[in-house]
């Protein structure tokens, strides 16, 4: 990029196609578009364009191409490695896709539902159910999440065990490419075997590559009846035994299998009013699972029971709740969902997110907590996450009492080791966060020449001036 400053001329024209209506270009307004959501990254941008339509990205992309201006596409900025704000330079152009916010279509025969890259998560979950379906894609922030950034970074969830990461919801895309042109592959096929699968090159490409203005999304049936279980279990060894037996049992009816330790949990009840323990006694290690079917009646609660039977008499659970209601089950789930917030209100906290083989997750955490405990004296280990699909947020809370910015001196050589440690087991540094900024060193240090030679051949021929969403993964 050789432009550092966007010139008058370009901001005026940038703003006469998008309108009076989308853009803002005062500090105080753009304040929230140019800092992440954990306050790592803090950008510049001198506009931050709000277009309302395809149309209106293709013609804002056309502009910046032509100028060779950096544009940076942004949903609702929840993502944990910087790859939606710009950089500190002020010479990128911020595309906040929130106005493009319609449900273009939807087909319950089809199963699928056509969003545009604004619209809410949350929002085409409660459109789906209406039409009594189910779109499964389910994280923490889905009520301010967007669905095109959820695409840009494949995002994961707690629903990825039985439904499968972001990409695997999608049958079409329509998107923005470098030079200002309009990709319009909303096909609602489930099968297309007619070459290369483009829209997969923009799926996880945080926006390097094109922009994704729509999405034609995989809906399901919804479940009939599902289950809620909070279970204490003996160790993760025991975990990972309990979650073959339920899948073998069930039928693979389990959505999610959600492992969280103890200090997890204690940080929810230490800093979130409202919440209260499950059991009277406190265990080291539990899991939160949820069994869905289709079938109408209470059988799986029935089968829960004497799964759980079987586990307590092999000694891989303790005690365990199930859920009496919808109401219950939602306390339940809060005890996992808020875990993020608790840690942050808890003090400074070092993010990992990794997974490894699900049946080496109990050796990798077993390892990685010895590891941490020896470089970080009295450093609270407070590991949860998606065990099911073997990703694991190995998060590290710093001591009481401790100077929060002497804890993060430690961040950069801890997670080398952790990073080491999950590749060791051949996992990933990155299960479902991305690379951003955050994590180029990390790429550059654990992909191979081949796959970094590939990526960049990519990058090349679609985006060959860099203009979009210019140092985030490369």
């Amino acid at each position: 990029m050789s432009v550092t400053k966007v010139p008058a001329a370009v901001i005026d024209s940038l703003k006469d196609a998008v309108g009076p209506k989308g853009w803002i270009e005062t500090a105080s307004d753009m304040a929230r578009y140019v800092n992440d959501e954990r306050g790592l990254f803090h950008g510049k941008t001198p506009l931050v364009l709000r277009p309302a339509s395809t149309e209106e990205v293709a013609a804002v992309v056309k502009i910046c191409a032509d100028a060779k201006v950096g544009i940076v596409p942004q949903g609702g900025n929840t993502g944990y490695v910087g790859g939606s704000v710009p950089d500190g330079e002020g010479g990128e152009i911020l595309l906040s896709l929130g106005r493009m916010n319609r449900i273009r279509n939807l087909d319950p025969l089809d199963y699928s539902i056509t969003v545009e890259a604004g619209c809410i998560l949350a929002q085409v979950q409660a459109v789906a159910a209406e039409a009594g379906r189910l779109f499964p894609l389910s994280l923490a922030a889905e009520g301010s999440c967007q669905v095109g950034g959820n695409l840009s970074t494949n995002a994961g969830g707690v629903a990825v065990l039985r439904y499968g990461n972001a990409r695997d919801l999608v049958l079409g895309l329509e998107v923005v490419l470098p030079d200002g042109r309009v990709w319009d592959g909303l096909r609602r096929l489930r099968k297309d075997n007619t070459g290369y699968d483009v829209k997969q090159l923009f799926l996880g490409a945080e926006g390097t590559l094109g922009i994704i203005t729509a999405a034609v999304l995989k809906l399901f049936a919804r479940p009939a009846q599902s289950c809620t279980l909070f279970t204490a279990v003996a160790d993760p060894e025991a975990a990972t035994r309990l979650l073959s037996r339920f899948r073998e049992r069930s039928g693979d009816s389990v959505t999610s299998f959600e492992y969280l330790h103890r200090i997890c949990l204690d940080l929810v009840l230490e800093q979130l009013a409202g919440n209260s323990d499950p059991f009277k006694e406190a265990y080291q290690h539990y899991v939160l699972i949820e069994l869905a079917a289709g079938q109408k009646g209470d059988g799986l609660s029935a089968l829960a029971e004497a799964v759980l039977g079987e586990a307590l008499e092999a000694g891989e659970a303790l005690d365990a709740v199930i859920a009496a209601s919808e109401a219950q089950a939602g306390r339940l789930w809060t005890l996992r969902e808020r875990i993020p917030e608790a840690q942050k209100r808890a003090g400074a906290c070092i993010k990992h997110d990794i997974s490894v083989p699900v049946s080496r997750v109990p050796e990798f955490l077993a390892k990685a907590t010895a590891l941490a405990e020896q470089a970080i004296p009295d450093v609270r280990v407070a590991p949860f996450g998606h065990l099911g699909d073997g990703n694991i947020h190995f998060n590290l809370t710093q001591p009481r009492g401790a100077d929060p910015a002497a804890f993060l001196a430690h961040g950069e050589r801890i997670s080398a080791a952790i990073h080491d440690l999950a590749m060791a087991f051949d996992g990933s540094f990155s299960a479902e966060h991305g690379i951003g900024v955050l994590k180029k060193a990390e790429l550059r240090r654990y992909r191979t020449s081949e796959e970094l030679s590939l990526m960049s051949a990519v990058k090349q021929a679609l985006d060959p001036e860099g203009i979009m969403n210019p140092g985030k993964i490369l």
